[in-house]
């Protein structure tokens, strides 16, 4: 040490810490304030994307993809597959429709490599599980996700929505105006990875609900025993990637609600205290009266 230079006492070095740890206190709250309202932007910047390839799909088309084909040249394949070739995918929708000539069956890999592929504009960054494709605890298969599911309509069973088994709704069939019905919205992935998957899937009673389309208020019709998820219907409302249960119902890693695509392609950020609305909104031609929150 230098001659005449004086270190810090013990009270000044504790000091120095307290007022260290204060600024770290405040800092990290602040630094995830900002990490959440990102991810957030860019989960909705997702779905807006989405939009525009659906409303492009459409003016090829004249009609809207279907929610999840069970008939046709690509059998059990979601929505989101014929979206490929509209959101810069024309490789990966190229190898589907190869696989496909190989095999009809989408839950084989190879040759259907796109099972496990994992497209970030079909996932919500804000859900870390979905980066990454992972094994179904179910079916061993390995499979990538998508955060977004399209909108059956109120559930299952009504296929009153836009987006459902073997549909083929044009825009001009959706009566209640495009800026007041749904056609997607967010949910995450089920806790043990057999529900959300982008590529392909059965869902509930073949119809595709819980895996790439759902309803409103999705009813549970899977096999009732014990320990798993009680009938009856699921509406809009907080959820948690630790509850199965949670993959009935719409609802988002977002703080108080998630994000809509709307059939005009406009993207809202719907709180839960919607809920209420979202059987109106769901519908496509119920001449319902709904004024967004």
């Amino acid at each position: 040490m230098s001659p005449g230079r004086k270190a810090l006492t013990i009270i000044e070095l504790l000091v120095v810490i307290g007022i260290l740890a204060i600024l770290v206190a405040l800092l990290v709250p602040a630094v995830q304030h900002v990490r959440a309202a990102a991810l957030r932007a860019q989960c909705g910047n997702n779905l807006r994307q989405i939009g525009l390839a659906v409303h492009q799909y459409h003016d090829h088309k004249r009609w809207l993809p279907s929610g999840m084909y069970r008939q046709g040249v690509n059998p059990w394949s979601s929505w989101l597959v014929q979206l490929l070739p509209f959101v810069e995918q024309q490789p990966l929708w190229n190898t589907a429709q190869h696989a496909y000539r190989q095999s009809a069956w989408p839950f084989d890999n190879p040759p259907h490599v796109g099972l496990a592929t994992v497209v970030p504009l079909f996932i919500c960054p804000a859900d870390g599980r979905a980066g990454d494709a992972r094994i179904s605890q179910r079916t061993g298969h390995l499979v990538a996700f998508t955060c977004y599911l399209g909108v059956i309509g109120k559930d299952l069973t009504t296929r009153d929505g836009v987006l459902f088994r073997d549909s083929q709704v044009r825009l001009a069939d959706i009566a209640d105006g495009l800026s007041n019905t749904l056609l997607a919205g967010e949910r995450p992935p089920s806790p043990d990875f057999q529900f959300g998957w982008w590529y392909a899937g059965a869902g509930q009673n073949f119809t595709g609900s819980g895996d790439m389309v759902l309803g409103v208020y999705e009813q549970n019709v899977l096999p009732v025993t014990a320990g798993s998820c009680a009938p009856g219907s699921y509406p809009f409302g907080p959820g948690s990637l630790n509850n199965q249960c949670d993959m009935f119902h719409f609802w988002s890693l977002h703080s108080g609600g998630a994000h809509f695509l709307f059939a005009d392609g406009s993207v809202h950020f719907l709180t839960y205290a919607a809920a209420p609305i979202l059987p109106a909104l769901a519908s496509r031609a119920g001449g319902e009266s709904v004024e967004l929150p």
